[in-house]
């Protein structure tokens, strides 16, 4: 709380952040389909996901799906319209000086605890940017009026997945999105190994479906390696190490 006090005070770091909203379809079983407006005739990236593969409980004598999180977008071969959101936050902005003054002056405590704050206040911003989308800048949850205890439980309708994590663990996804929301214009980057820089960032995809959920995406087999590697028209060894933590 001290340190707190005086990375406020002092006006040590600076957050920014973007958002987008976007008309989007999924195609085929798995990928997502973004586009650059209503018409949805130029497709601005196209998210190709994955499916859970382990054979999955029966409950009440059905099977539960396995599933993917385009399952969340309505099919374009519908008709039906649908939408999809990014979004890129940051509060590491300025941290470099001041953990290298603390460095300097051999104070390794008060440089990790300094991270760690600005990990915590890129969390709290990300939460708060979620909810304004779904009660205000996309709005359709205009009615919700949850607790604190509630938006921990995640009693919102919609989901925040982010590339690296189980329901979409594939890293690379993050490029293209970059790239969508012109991230570098609030100072946001990728490294080669696409780490986020500043490394207090949080980026991901807003999902509105009443029925989303996250879930484990967890090995997948070769059957489903060689079809995303064809989707992503990506070589099948570099599919191999986009994918090397699922395999």
């Amino acid at each position: 709380q001290r340190l707190l006090k005086r990375l406020i005070d002092g006006r040590w770091l600076s957050a920014s952040g973007v958002l987008g909203l976007y008309p989007a379809n999924s195609v085929g079983d798995d990928d997502i389909e973004i586009y650059a407006d209503p018409s949805r005739s130029q497709v601005l990236m196209t998210w190709r996901g994955l499916r859970m593969q382990s054979d999955r409980p029966v409950v009440g004598g059905v099977r539960r799906a396995n599933r993917c999180l385009a399952d969340f977008i309505a099919p374009r071969d519908t008709g039906s319209v649908d939408y999809i959101g990014m979004f890129a936050v940051t509060a590491g902005l300025g941290i470099e000086k001041k953990v290298a003054q603390f460095q300097d002056d051999h104070d390794d405590y008060n440089a990790i605890m300094l991270k760690a704050l600005a990990d915590r206040l890129v969390e709290a911003f990300a939460e708060r940017l979620h909810q304004r989308v779904r009660t205000e800048f996309w709005g359709y949850a205009g009615d919700e009026a949850l607790g604190v205890a509630e938006l921990i439980a995640e009693k919102y309708r919609g989901i925040r997945p982010a590339p690296g994590y189980p329901a979409c663990p594939e890293h690379g996804v993050k490029t293209e999105m970059f790239r969508v929301l012109n991230c570098a214009e609030i100072g946001m980057g990728l490294t080669g190994s696409l780490a986020m820089t500043p490394a207090a960032s949080v980026s991901g995809f807003y999902l509105a479906h009443p029925e989303s959920t996250y879930f484990n995406v967890g090995k997948i087999g070769d059957d489903q390696l060689l079809d995303w590697a064809r989707r992503s028209a990506q070589d099948l060894d570099l599919a191999r190490r986009s994918l090397a933590t699922v395999l």
